[in-house]
């Protein structure tokens, strides 16, 4: 604010002392409410955690990158990459073409080429569902006139659909994210198969129950785990506001819906252990963690914000944006094996002594949401660094970013769950889905072989990975 009185200089000077002070805390009071209003409007993808799809038109895109007057498609000496043929054995016909004449002279030709050019079609063949019936027959015994009726054989189902079959409907919800009125439509066009949008749901219940152990042994892999990624966005279960957690390794995901978004969910999903290294962003739930990684992404984001703000603030947000810039340009290099760590850490030893002094210089300006963000990363700023100093750390937490957006399409298509038995269902089929994929696991596969052991009496498939859990040093 100015040395310019509020009013007019002839009102000014009429007002007692106690009154002129009312009024400039007044107007002081507006000012920064009308900066926090312009701020929270300013809020974009690139300077705060929204994501891009939120973005307004007004945001402008990265520029394209400039043609570079080449034509579309591959390039001479590029990598061809072709579609894998399938084995002799898996082929259905073979329909030999040979020439019946020579194209120049048309001499009949005889023979076979020893090396044919091989051209596969696939196709599907009508699917319809086999059906099998079990005929339960009730029988009365001549001596005593009681009534008997046989039960199912083992391993029979009990409800009206196979494994397999309850398998697909698992997929197209969990994997799929299709809601129960798609997933009846398309059982009924492509499978011929009539089922109702309550019977899904007690599907849905039922696949939950009988994941429960596999995934409780996936939770128990990420506590021990010596490091782990860790995101939370806001969810729906019935009327209440929820939150979806999804903690990451390198082989495992998990994801938990709880309708808290304190500490607690945090530790139950990391464990408890002080040796674990956890990538996260700043959020307060994760202030207990020892070993811990700030997420540089996030920070970047803070930094523009900075810019953003313009003054003062401005010109420290551009200083720490500009440590981040050659940050990023190193760690892609160590990751490629074209820097040696030691250089990073050597480089970063040197940059550390002028980002301090910038985030002093942020502590001290007079944007108290700036010094607020910079007071913060001083108090934390070992926090920063883990990476260099830990091997197998990453300076990001994208991969819980990127696990997480699974799960806010399916909670953007769905609205949430109803019940926290959906909540149940979603939360294991998402951890099962991910894990999968993580480890090049056919996820159809593994639930048909999960629901098939529950029929037999038998333990579930496991998804555990079979390399050891290192700890860290």
């Amino acid at each position: 604010m100015t040395d310019q009185p509020p009013l007019p200089q002839a009102i000014w000077d009429t007002l007692s002392p106690d009154a002129q002070a009312a009024v400039t805390a007044l107007v002081q009071s507006f000012e920064r409410r009308i900066a926090d209003l312009e701020e929270r409007l300013g809020k974009n993808s690139t300077n705060s955690s929204k994501p891009p799809s939120s973005d307004p038109p007004s945001v402008k895109r990265r520029p394209p990158a400039p043609a570079s007057g080449k034509k579309r498609g591959g390039q001479p000496g590029h990598r061809h990459h072709t579609r894998a043929l399938v084995p002799p054995e898996r082929v259905r016909q073979v329909i030999e073409c040979k020439p019946p004449a020579c194209r120049c002279c048309g001499l009949d030709l005889r023979g076979d080429d020893p090396e044919p050019l091989r051209h596969q079609v696939a196709e599907v063949p009508p699917i319809e569902p086999t059906v099998d019936e079990y005929r339960l027959h009730r029988l009365e015994c001549p001596r005593c006139g009681t009534s008997t009726c046989a039960t199912s054989p083992p391993g029979a189902p009990a409800g009206a659909f196979g494994p397999r079959l309850r398998a697909i409907l698992s997929v197209l919800a969990g994997a799929d994210r299709l809601g129960k009125r798609p997933i009846r439509r398309l059982a009924s066009d492509l499978l011929g198969l009539s089922i109702s949008t309550g019977m899904i749901s007690r599907l849905e219940r039922q696949a939950a129950a009988e994941l429960e152990a596999p995934v409780e042994e996936l939770r128990r892999y990420v506590r021990d785990a010596d490091s782990a990624h860790i995101d939370e966005t806001s969810w729906k279960q019935g009327r209440d506001k929820a939150w979806l957690w999804v903690a990451v390794t390198r082989l495992v995901t998990v994801f938990a819906i709880a309708t808290s978004r304190g500490a607690e969910v945090a530790k139950d999903l990391l464990g408890t252990d002080r040796r674990k290294v956890v990538i996260s962003d700043r959020f307060q739930s994760y202030a207990w963690i020892k070993r811990r990684q700030f997420c540089w992404t996030h920070l970047d984001r803070d930094f523009q914000a900075m810019v953003d703000r313009g003054g003062e603030s401005a010109e420290v947000g551009r200083l720490l944006l500009g440590h981040s810039e050659r940050l990023f340009d190193w760690w892609p290099r160590v990751r490629d094996g074209t820097m040696a760590r030691a250089t990073l850490q050597s480089n970063v030893a040197m940059l550390r002594f002028s980002f301090r002094d910038d985030l002093r210089r942020g502590e001290a300006c007079g944007c108290a949401k700036t010094a607020a963000t910079c007071r913060e990363l001083l108090a934390g700023e070992t926090h920063l660094w883990t990476f260099v100093r830990v091997e197998g750390v990453e300076p990001t937490n994208n991969d819980a970013e990127r696990a997480l957006r699974h799960g806010v399409i399916y909670r953007k298509l769905s609205g949430g769950t109803d019940s926290e038995s959906g909540s149940r269902f979603v939360e294991r089929m998402l951890t099962v889905v991910a894990t999968c994929r993580q480890q090049g696991i056919n996820v159809l596969d593994d639930l048909t072989g999960c629901y098939q052991a529950h029929l037999d009496g038998q333990p579930a498939p496991s998804l555990l990975p079979s390399e050891p859990v290192i700890q860290a040093a």
